[in-house]
This record gives C-alpha cells, sequence and structure tokens, in this order.
C-alpha cells in the first residue's frame, strides 16, 4: 500500500469534555477509550486490528526481515555465573528457544536445567522474573508472570530433586529475595492484598516480611514499611555470615533512596531493629558489608559520577565516610566489586565505569583505592554486573556487533578468558556490517549532546534514519547488542541514538537537568540531534523516522507534535501521552517525581506545556505513526496510544488533501506486557516496526547483502579519541 493511499480510519466517538483545571482548560475527546472493555473500545480495537494487518501485511519484504532478525535474535545468550559453595547457577538461551532457561553447575562441570518457563507454559506467555539461590545452593526461589501481568508469584525449588518444597506466594512482583543462612527462611517483599488497600491501588503498598520456608505466606512476620508511602520500594541484602540485613527504601521512581542496617546478632530476624543510615538526602547509596567487618557505601551523595567511601559500621552516617574511590568528573561509576582470598596478596576492588557510554573497569587495593591495573575488554561496549567469588572474577561484555559474552578474570595471573559465549555465535558472519560514529550538537541552550550513529560502511549521501531516545528516569543508552540496528543497518540505513537529558549519561545532574519542570529540555535535545544528523548529511527529514518506548514513547510524541516537520514517521511504543492523567493508571503515580504531578498548581503547568495528547490540533500536518501496544501492560497503561491514535486519525481523516497527514496505526498484542517477552514476539513487534518505518523513509528491504567487507577502524578511535 503507498503511503499516499488514504486509509478510511474507524469511527471514533469525539466527547465535548473540558475540564478547568488550576486555570487549565483541558480537553479529552476521548476518555472513553480509556475504558478497555466495553463494546464501544472493543469494537474500535477490533477494525484498528483489520487497518493494521492490511497496511503492513503486504509491505515488501517483510518475509527476510523476518528470517533474518530470527538469525540474529537466534544466537542466544548465556548469563554470568551465581556461585554458592561449589554450586553456580546460570541463565542459558539456545538458539530457537523462546525463553532463557535456568540451570544449575556442579564442582565436577555437570549441568543441570532446574527450570525452563516453556515447561510451565508452552505458549510462552508465561516469564521467569527472577531468581535467587540461598547461600549453600540447595534451595532456590524464582518468580515467574503470566501474560505481562502485575502479579509475580514465587515459588521454593529444592536443586537436588528439582522439585517444589513451597509457593506459590502471590503478589510478590520485582520483590528481592535475602537468604538467612540456614536455608530455612528469607526476606522478600510482597504487596498487601487487594481487600486491604483502596480501589486501583492494588499495584502499591509493598511491605518487607520474614518467611519460613512450608509455612503460610500469610502468617509471614511483618519486618519494615508498615508506615510507608503507597509507591514506596525497597530492596533487602543479608550478608553472608547471617550477621547483617542491609535495607534500601526509594519512593517512587527516584534517584534518591533511605538507607537502614539492622544487626540479626543483637535482635530478633523476626524483629530486626534497624540503624538509619542514610535518611532524607537526595543521594543514592548501595551499602555492602565487607569480610573486613567495614561498611562500605557506593554512593552519589555530594558525588553526581558516583563514589565509594567506607566506615566504621558502628557509625554508617555520612559525617564518617572518607572516600576509597572519590568521583571522576568524566566517568560514572556503574560497579564495585570486592575480591578477597586467602591466596591473594591484599583483598581487591573492581570498579566498573563507564566513561562517554564506554565500559572500563580498574583494579584497585580495597584499603587504600590505590590503582594497581586494569582490566582489558575486547572493545567499545559495555559490562554488565561485576560478579566475584575469592579471587576470581565473572562479567558480560556486548558492544552493538557483538552478542553478549561472558568472560573471566583471574587476579592471580591478571589474565582474562571467555568463559562462556552465546551458543549460536559460529552462525554470525565475524566482520559487522557497519561502523560506529559519534556526533557532538549543541542543543537550545547551548548543551553539547551526543548522538550514536551506526551506518553501513559503503554511505554515500543521506539514507534513511531511525532516531532512537529515551531520556528519562536516569537511565542511559548503553551501546549494546541490537538486532534491530543490525538489520536495519544491513538494509542499507542508519540508525542513531541521542542521548538526551533526563538519562544518566552524566550522572545525577544530567537527569535532574530533563526531568520535572525540565522534561522539555529532553525533546529540546532530541530535536537538537535530529537537525545534526540532517545538516550533516546522514539523513532527510523525509528520511527519517523517529522511535521510542515507554518514557522513549513519551518524548517521540511530544516531538511529532512539536517539530512535525522534522520528522517523516514515528515509532512510538508503550508510551505515556496524555500527562493530565497519567497518574490515574498504571503505575503512574510512582513516576511524579520525573514528571511532578496534576494535583500541584505549578507541576500541571509544566506536564501541559508539551503534554503530546493536548497538543494535537485540528490544523496540524502531523508525520506517520506507528504506535505498538500490550495488552497485558500493567506499568503504561495502552490507554495513552488508543487515545493518541483516535486524535491522530481525527485530524487526518478531517485534512482536504488525502495524504497532506501520515498515516497512523495502531499495533497491539494480547497476550504480553511491558517487559521481558518470547523470541517470537519480540521478532513480530521488530518486523512490524521495521517494515513500517521501511516503507516510510524509502528504505528497501529484503535486497541487502549480508556484513560488510571489514570492520571501521573509526569505532575504535571514537572511543580513544573521547
Amino acid at each position: 500500500m503507498p503511503s499516499d493511499t488514504p486509509l478510511a480510519y474507524p469511527a471514533a466517538r469525539r466527547q465535548d469534555l473540558v475540564e478547568r483545571l488550576f486555570g487549565h482548560s483541558v480537553t479529552d475527546p476521548y476518555r472513553w477509550l480509556e475504558q478497555h472493555d466495553s463494546e464501544e473500545t472493543r469494537t474500535w480495537l477490533a477494525e484498528q486490528d483489520s487497518l493494521r494487518h492490511a497496511a503492513l501485511d503486504a509491505l515488501p519484504g517483510r518475509d527476510q526481515l523476518r528470517t533474518h532478525l530470527n538469525e540474529l535474535i537466534s544466537v542466544g545468550v548465556i548469563g554470568p555465573p551465581v556461585w554458592r559453595g561449589t554450586r553456580h547457577f546460570f541463565m542459558k538461551r539456545d538458539p530457537q528457544q523462546e525463553h532463557a532457561a535456568l540451570y544449575m553447575a556442579e564442582e565436577d562441570g555437570n549441568q543441570r536445567l532446574l527450570m525452563d518457563p516453556m515447561d510451565l507454559d508452552p505458549t510462552g506467555h508465561t516469564t521467569l522474573d527472577s531468581w535467587y539461590p540461598d547461600q549453600t545452593g540447595t534451595r532456590l526461589t524464582y518468580q515467574v508472570s503470566v501474560k505481562g501481568d502485575a502479579d509475580s508469584s514465587l515459588y521454593v525449588l529444592d536443586t537436588a530433586s528439582g522439585s517444589l518444597v513451597d509457593g506459590p506466594i502471590t503478589r510478590c512482583r520485582h520483590s528481592p529475595i535475602a537468604w538467612l543462612p540456614s536455608g530455612d527462611a528469607f526476606y522478600y517483599v510482597r504487596s498487601l492484598p487487594s481487600s486491604a488497600v483502596p480501589p486501583g491501588e492494588e499495584h502499591y503498598h509493598r511491605r518487607v516480611y520474614l518467611h519460613h520456608v512450608g509455612t503460610d505466606p500469610d502468617t509471614d512476620s511483618l519486618v519494615f514499611g508498615a508506615d510507608g508511602y503507597k509507591t514506596t520500594s525497597y530492596s533487602i541484602a543479608v550478608t553472608a555470615d547471617g550477621r547483617w540485613l542491609i535495607l534500601t527504601a526509594t519512593i517512587g521512581a527516584v534517584r534518591h533512596n533511605e538507607v537502614w542496617l539492622a544487626d540479626l546478632t543483637s535482635s530478633s530476624p523476626l524483629r530486626p531493629v534497624f540503624t538509619p543510615v542514610q535518611r532524607n538526602v537526595h543521594a543514592h547509596t548501595r551499602a555492602l558489608v565487607g569480610r573486613d567487618g567495614q561498611l562500605y557505601l557506593h554512593s552519589d551523595l555530594n558525588a553526581p559520577h558516583g563514589r565509594l567511601a567506607v566506615t566504621d559500621i558502628a557509625n554508617p552516617q555520612s559525617s564518617h565516610w572518607r572516600d576509597i574511590l572519590p568521583q571522576d568528573p568524566d566517568a560514572r561509576l556503574e560497579h564495585v566489586t570486592m575480591l578477597d582470598s586467602p591466596k591473594l596478596a591484599r583483598p581487591l576492588l573492581l570498579a566498573g565505569r563507564n566513561r562517554h557510554t564506554f565500559s572500563e573497569i580498574t583494579v584497585h587495593d580495597l584499603a587504600t583505592g590505590e590503582h594497581i591495573d586494569d582490566i582489558d575488554l575486547p572493545g567499545a561496549g559495555v559490562v554488565g554486573e561485576i560478579r566475584g567469588r575469592g579471587h576470581e572474577a565473572w562479567f558480560t561484555y556486548t558492544d552493538p556487533f557483538t552478542p553478549p559474552t561472558v568472560f573471566h578474570w583471574d587476579a592471580l595471573t591478571r589474565t582474562r578468558t571467555i568463559w562462556a559465549s552465546p551458543p549460536g555465535r559460529q552462525s554470525l558472519p565475524s566482520r559487522p556490517p557497519g561502523a560506529v560514529h559519534h556526533l557532538n550538537c549543541a542543543t537550545q541552550d547551548g548543551t553539547q549532546i551526543r548522538v550514536t550513529v551506526f551506518a553501513p560502511h559503503s554511505h554515500r549521501g543521506p539514507l534513511p534514519a531511525i532516531l532512537y531516545g529515551y531520556g528519562g528516569f536516569g537511565l542511559s543508552l548503553a551501546p549494546a547488542y541490537n538486532p534491530e540496528i543490525l538489520a536495519w543497518v544491513e538494509a542499507g540505513g542508519v540508525y542513531a541514538v541521542a542521548h538526551v537529558r533526563g538519562g544518566d549519561e552524566g550522572g545525577a545532574q544530567w537527569h535532574a537537568a530533563g526531568a520535572r519542570a525540565n522534561k522539555q529540555k529532553s525533546v529540546d535535545d532530541f530535536h537538537a540531534a535530529a537537525e545534526s544528523l540532517i545538516r550533516e548529511g546522514w539523513t532527510t527529514s523525509s528520511q527519517l523516522v523517529i522511535s521510542g518506548e515507554s518514557n522513549g514513547g513519551l518524548l517521540v510524541g511530544a516531538a511529532l507534535t512539536q517539530r512535525p516537520d522534522l520528522y517523516r514517521a514515528v515509532l512510538c511504543g508503550a508510551p505515556v501521552l496524555d500527562m493530565a492523567r497519567y497518574e490515574r493508571f498504571g503505575l503512574g503515580p510512582s513516576w511524579t517525581a520525573e514528571y511532578g504531578s496534576a494535583e500541584v498548581e505549578e507541576e500541571l503547568g509544566w506536564l501541559m506545556s508539551y503534554s503530546p495528547y493536548h497538543h494535537v490540533t485540528s490544523e496540524g500536518v502531523y508525520p506517520s505513526v506507528l504506535f505498538s501496544v500490550s495488552e497485558g501492560d500493567s506499568m503504561v497503561d495502552p490507554l495513552h496510544a488508543r487515545k493518541m491514535c483516535a486524535a491522530l486519525q481525527h485530524v487526518a481523516g478531517c485534512r482536504p488533501t488525502p495524504g497532506d497527514n501520515g498515516i497512523v496505526l495502531l499495533r497491539r498484542e494480547p497476550d504480553a506486557g511491558h517487559g521481558a517477552r518470547s523470541m517470537s514476539l519480540t521478532v513480530g513487534l521488530l518486523v512490524d516496526q521495521l517494515a513500517f518505518a521501511a516503507w516510510q523513509s524509502g528504505l528497501p528491504l529484503g535486497s541487502s547483502t549480508r556484513y560488510g567487507d571489514g570492520f571501521d577502524a573509526s569505532w575504535e578511535a571514537d572511543r580513544q579519541h573521547a
């Protein structure tokens, strides 16, 4: 279907609904679409499904794209090991496998499958959310969700027999687990039952409990959180010797937290007595207890890029902290891991930093922080969590053209080796399809924004391009393996990532510069990135597709309403778009620290200044948009996309000349959520999104060659220059 063919959009009733909020006239013509189960909404959604299939299913190159994406994703993955005694546990997804499965390996190397989500649910709609072995590796908790629901269920497994010994314990979404050394009990986080909370707040009101294996969870001991805010979340850990319980509390989606410490030898594990380490400060701190009995604190307190401090555990407050690793003004401290073994001359500290989006690992003396060595990495990419044991460490490395690979580092020999490669790595050619470049551009207020550009080796002149952004919640966009990028570049397109304010690329200050009253700066940065790509000849506005998911969906939603002339098309996934009512749905109440609240006069002004849904006007001429949502999304309610889709389709249908506005489509999945999904669902979504982007930008699919003639050294050169 050519892009200028007029579409007959499903009829959508417009309500004359206007509310006065703090002097703002807030229109909401499609509020009825908030009711997902009404007959009117179901009819409208069914017609949207038919429209989307008619527009996308026959696009050229889809079959080749699907085949190739399957190849790229089917390399599989192996995760780094979690050691407990002589056993270790790890995740592995083999080629063509829908979900990763959990394995256990004995000291002799013999591996055994512990849990495969496909054995629980052959449809692939059940996901393994998390797992935690006890300190001996004898028992293990795991949590699963069905169809993206918010009610993760917790089970306890005997690792020797593979049999269940406890569960399900419901309402445990995103619950950390802290086992006591006995293996008979653990601390965990559970939401209150729906009968105990106001309607609509079932996903909140978390509490920390102690559970004894095999007992009724409704009789579990409440140990923390009785008077906490409804949006508070918790992390918990127990030291290997069982003495110290470390707890953090975070209210909503903020960067700062509270840190508490309890000595389980001087108070009962059923009723631990907590000592505050950090309260009422705007800082995020992670506390660790070393084998030396001291308290180590990885914190951004007075250090936006992060530092590591130490103190006597009897005096944990910040006034007693002493820096081991002071803040590096040019790199963000992401990971710290201690290595302590009788074989080592002295305990060591491994520090993982992110410097201008690239990872590095340095080795230090734990007592003094003295820099001893660097761990050589295979390229310019990103390192995951560093896991240590004795004198050894394991970490995952990936870059845009390298699937995640697990490396092992031995502190005795100072050598790095591959511990595990993706099971299907050999199916990929050894040379990448293009090169990576870095742009610096000035945004509206003069701030320098970095843009990472992936382009074919044979790049000549402006090409169809995708520009991706996120810019929120202090999350950074790392240069990790991405089949979407590979497939697009192999087809001859440019893929760019804008590192806008609101993320964490520049630490806590960079996040704050794009949050709350400053959220518009994220959008300004994104516009500047797009203009830079056009100005420097990578693409043109008629070839430029913008893409974002979740908070990134808000980013591109605002971008398309503010600068519709700058973009050809938009991929808008799981977006937040109605900023006047976002707090009423999904996990919206948790996000007021990021966006502001519509119930506060000044903050409503911030929200309404960019709220995408409210900035769609009848006079606007907008780019093509593909909205993608999951019906099981309990984080961001699909109503945002439904309402925005109806608004844009209404404007397109009112234009006197067919084709003045772009095509507006809604893609929805009935049995998926906001996060993890099966590989076939992932491929299906990417096929629709990339085929739509290629159609709109003019990129021919199905005619690309496989990997290019060689790796362009500019990737490594850019890393050294940075």
